[in-house]
C-alpha cells in the first residue's frame, strides 16, 4: 500500500488532526523533476527581502553554523501524518542572526528549484520548531525529500515545507506560492482542515 503501516486516527489521540492516517512510512509527493546535485559547490541559499543584510549561503558555510533538532510530527494534507520524525539542521533564529530582518517584514516566500513556491507568515517562521533541515532521523536527506537542504514548517501542511530550497524571501505583503494558486488554502492549518482554498 501507499502508505505503508496505516492505522486510523483516532479522536483520542491529540496528535493526529483531522481526517489523518497514521503511517510508518514517509510518502514522496511532489511537482515536477527531482534535483540531484553532483557538486554541491554550485549549489547555493540565498536570502533576500526586506533584510539589512541579504547573504547568498553556500552549501558549506551553512553547515558550519550551529546545528539545531527538533522532533516533530508532520500532516500531509493528502491524508498521512507520520509521528515522531527527528529533523536536524539550522533553526531560523541561527540564520536570522545573519540577515536582520526589517521592520516591514511581515510574509516569507520560499523558493525552490523548477521555480516552486510556498509562503508562511513571518510568525510562523519564528516558531521554534521551523527548521532548515538537512537530516532526517540521523540520516542525509535523499534526493526525494529536499537534498540538500528543506524547511520544516510541522505545525502547517506539509506542502508548506518546501523541498530543494534555494532562497528565501522577505515581503510585507503575501505572495501565494504555487499550490496556494491552484487551489490549496493560503495557510493551510491541519486542525482546521485547511486543505483548500474553500475550507
Amino acid at each position: 500500500m501507499f502508505f505503508g503501516k496505516v492505522k486510523p486516527a483516532s479522536s483520542k489521540d491529540s496528535r493526529v488532526p483531522p481526517n489523518q492516517n497514521v503511517t510508518t512510512k514517509f510518502p514522496v509527493l511532489h511537482h515536477g523533476n527531482i534535483p540531484s546535485y553532483s557538486d554541491l559547490n554550485q549549489w547555493d541559499l540565498t536570502v533576500f527581502g526586506l533584510v539589512e543584510c541579504p547573504r547568498v549561503f553556500t552549501y558549506e558555510q551553512l553547515m558550519k553554523l550551529p546545528q539545531a533538532e527538533v522532533s516533530t510530527d508532520i500532516h500531509c494534507v493528502t491524508g498521512w501524518s507520520r509521528l515522531d520524525n527527528k529533523w536536524t539542521g539550522i533553526s531560523l533564529s541561527e540564520l536570522l542572526e545573519h540577515i536582520k530582518i526589517k521592520q516591514g517584514a511581515r510574509y516569507v516566500v520560499f523558493h525552490a528549484e523548477e521555480g516552486w513556491t510556498s509562503n508562511i507568515p513571518l510568525e510562523d517562521f519564528l516558531k521554534e520548531t521551523t527548521l532548515l533541515a538537512h537530516s532526517h532521523n540521523g540520516e542525509t536527506l535523499t534526493p526525494e525529500h529536499g537534498f540538500p537542504f528543506r524547511v520544516v514548517v510541522p505545525h502547517l501542511y506539509f506542502w508548506k515545507s518546501a523541498k530543494w530550497l534555494r532562497k528565501i524571501e522577505f515581503t510585507a505583503d503575501d505572495q501565494p506560492g504555487f499550490w496556494e494558486k491552484n487551489g490549496y488554502h493560503n495557510y493551510g492549518d491541519p486542525w482546521k482542515e485547511q486543505r483548500f482554498s474553500w475550507d
